[in-house]
């Protein structure tokens, strides 16, 4: 397969598919996830490096589908800002998050920087991510907390996770005994912490409470444990509703 198709050899009386029609023009047309797109290879080919521009200086990078467009296999709903920051430099203003997903997918290095500094990008990459990466184990914690709640959600409206956040190793010492009797009475607890980063507990519960309703969780918490009043403050209960 070839960008410059050598001319269609078959029967007149049967459509030639669009690549048999592309011998010299730069006009080509896309089929991007079920999404139809026509432009131009020089627009495709903007920046060289990207994955797009690759594609379509490579031939045997690119594919057809059965009408002869060349395929891409992405979310095409997105692919529409990419090609008009391609055509003009035009920077999207709505979808932020998922078109720069689609834009370091494709590798267009110029958009990612641009989709970076918006504030939708920025507060996630560089702040909230960044500050996460001060939680030690944050992303495994993450997911034993959605574990335990799904453990306990059958027959039941609600399950909950008791969740445990220290912020230094005082903090951790304090807590130490408390967690010692939760096991002994197999009461299940993630523990957060302790953590290097200047944050606020509230940040991070915030953090989690976000995180989880992102997966498509109806979650809640509350600072109501059941434990003696000096480690009480460092327990918090996850509440997730399934019905």
């Amino acid at each position: 397969m070839s960008l410059t198709s050598a001319p269609d050899s078959r029967p007149s009386g049967r459509a030639a598919p669009l690549a048999g029609r592309r011998t010299e023009s730069p006009v080509v047309e896309l089929n991007v996830g079920g999404e139809f797109y026509t432009t131009t290879l020089g627009t495709l080919r903007k920046f060289p490096g990207s994955k797009l521009a690759e594609m379509f200086s490579s031939p045997a990078k690119a594919c057809l589908d059965a009408e002869g467009r060349f395929f891409i296999d992405r979310c095409g709903t997105y692919f529409g800002p990419i090609l008009e920051y391609l055509r003009s430099g035009q920077l999207p203003t709505q979808h932020i998050p998922e078109v720069y997903r689609e834009a370091q997918h494709y590798e267009i290095k110029p958009l990612i920087k641009h989709l970076e500094d918006t504030p939708q990008i920025f507060g996630e990459q560089v702040a909230r991510k960044q500050f996460l990466l001060q939680v030690p184990g944050y992303s495994e914690n993450l997911e034993l907390m959605v574990r335990l709640a799904r453990a306990e959600a059958v027959a039941a409206r609600c399950s909950r996770v008791l969740v445990c956040l220290v912020r230094n190793e005082k903090e951790d010492a304090n807590c130490a005994d408390a967690l010692r009797s939760l096991e002994a009475n197999k009461r299940s607890v993630v523990k957060f912490g302790p953590w290097k980063a200047a944050l606020d507990i509230s940040d991070l519960l915030d953090c989690l409470n976000m995180d989880i309703k992102a997966r498509g969780y109806q979650v809640c918490y509350s600072h109501n444990s059941p434990l003696p009043a000096k480690v009480s403050d460092y327990f918090y209960t996850f509440s997730f509703s399934w019905w």
